[in-house]
């Protein structure tokens, strides 16, 4: 019958064509498409059936008067490139699409004035709940976040003591890379990073110090290729013995690294094995040799976050607090081992 309705009908189906070919009312049509009412499970998947089959689509804004939600979820970044964001937001679209809900991803460029307006429109759109992610573990989010009266989740950022947050495991992404090189027979094994001010950096530096040493040496610098090169220059031009490995804070710092261990002909992984931290692929797969790296997982942040966003937008109760979801260690030729494909 939902064949014959989809050749005859012509059109856009209605919920009317759903409940027809079903055999159903319209209003028990509506509810097993949205989850509503009594209707039992096998009238629920039939209706649900013949709904695919003739291609019916509810109207969106239907739907939201009916279940009072907009089935929209808003993500708010100050990831101007991206780069954090962007793979978080991928894994957060994926759970979000398979419950027909929709994202909307804004940057605010570090501007509150543009939070604001962002905030602004999203609560104009109504929203069932906002994802806050950041490029810092420690950075403060909006205060207008908490003003909305809406659920909100924290990945890669730092939320008040009652929110649900989502972190990668600096700690034990560090203990990876640390662990890696020091079962290559690597004994003087340099700690490379970015600003002191990040908490991630110090957390990284508090878990290479834990496997190394307390006295061991952490630089603390940019985050970027230019630090990594000078900090090679500020390494060997230094009396003393030389690092036989060194574990980066960074991709771009390892390619810094490389490049300047390169420049003085220092084999690497030979003489010196290098481990980055992001898996940056733009930046560790074209590092040479390829950088090994500590990959944060973040397309699995955003599965996490996605998850806990639809939870809370329906009324469901999540324990508060941050969750720390684990590291892996990407093996590449830097470190001694061979390309991944």
């Amino acid at each position: 019958m939902g064949a014959n309705l989809k050749e005859s009908g012509g059109g856009r189906h209605t919920i009317r064509d759903v409940a027809k070919a079903a055999g159903v009312s319209i209003s028990t049509a509506s509810n097993a498409l949205n989850g509503t009412g009594r209707t039992n499970a096998e009238t629920r998947e039939k209706v649900r059936r013949i709904a695919e089959e003739i291609g019916f689509r509810p109207n969106a804004l239907a739907r939201g008067l009916l279940t009072k939600r907009s089935h929209a979820i808003g993500m708010l970044t100050n990831d101007t490139y991206g780069r954090l964001t962007l793979p978080m937001a991928s894994g957060v679209s994926e759970v979000l699409v398979d419950h027909g809900v929709s994202l909307f991803l804004c940057a605010t460029n570090n501007d509150p004035r543009l939070a604001r307006l962002h905030l602004e429109a999203l609560r104009d759109r109504q929203v069932d709940g906002i994802i806050f992610t950041a490029t810092r573990i420690d950075m403060e989010p909006p205060p207008e976040l908490t003003q909305l009266g809406i659920p909100v989740v924290y990945v890669f950022a730092q939320g008040p003591s009652d929110s649900v947050s989502f972190h990668p495991d600096d700690a034990q992404g560090a203990r990876l890379a640390v662990e890696h090189l020091q079962a290559l027979g690597r004994s003087r094994i340099l700690h490379i990073t970015g600003e002191q001010n990040y908490r991630a950096a110090c957390i990284r530096a508090e878990a290479y110090r834990e496997l190394v040493g307390s006295a061991a040496e952490v630089m603390f610098g940019d985050w970027s290729e230019e630090w990594g090169h000078a900090a090679i220059e500020t390494v060997f031009s230094r009396s003393g013995a030389k690092p036989d490995a060194i574990f980066c804070g960074s991709d771009e710092i390892a390619r810094g690294v490389i490049d300047a261990l390169r420049d003085k002909n220092i084999s690497i992984p030979g003489d010196v094995a290098v481990v980055g931290f992001d898996n940056w692929e733009v930046v560790s797969r074209q590092t040479r040799p390829p950088l090994a790296t500590i990959d944060m997982e973040l397309k699995e942040l955003g599965h996490r976050a996605g998850l806990a966003i639809l939870a809370l937008s329906k009324g469901e109760a999540i324990e508060p607090g941050v969750e720390r979801l684990p590291c892996t260690l990407v093996f590449r030729r830097s470190a001694g081992q061979a390309d991944q494909p």
